[in-house]
């Protein structure tokens, strides 16, 4: 047996319109569902990404409980070719990059923050081949 992968990645904020904007507006994630004050879900190529308000997810009992304070991270994997079109959109966007990284295998990847301030990578694909 063996994990394939994972499915689900889970931010926290109480500004969820402004998660919603960003995310689906900007940055073009399918919205699987909105419930204002509670969830904001969408779709991440296979992958799917969370947003819960840690003042409604904290207290459930079920799913269980669950939340946090502070910026996370997580990154979008891109296709290769499109990595400097990434690059250009985030720009276009007036979103701030806030840091960029050379890998050793010479690949490169870039920071930005979304408007909870946690902290989102775009990487290209085959940056991890190599490890």
């Amino acid at each position: 047996m063996r994990l394939n992968g994972i499915k689900e990645t889970c931010l926290y904020t109480t500004d969820l319109e402004s998660a919603r904007t960003f995310y689906h507006d900007l940055l073009g994630l399918e919205i699987i569902d909105y419930r204002p004050g509670k969830h904001l879900f969408f779709r991440a190529g296979y992958s799917v990404l969370l947003i819960f308000n840690p003042e409604d997810s904290k207290d459930k009992a079920s799913p269980p409980p669950h939340y946090s304070k502070g910026p996370a991270h997580f990154a979008f994997e891109v296709d290769a070719l499109e990595y400097l079109g990434w690059k250009e959109k985030i720009s276009d966007l007036n979103i701030e990059i806030i840091d960029e990284l050379v890998w050793d295998n010479g690949m490169e990847s870039f920071y930005f923050l979304d408007p909870a301030g946690h902290v989102l990578e775009i990487i290209p694909e085959g940056v991890w081949e190599d490890f």
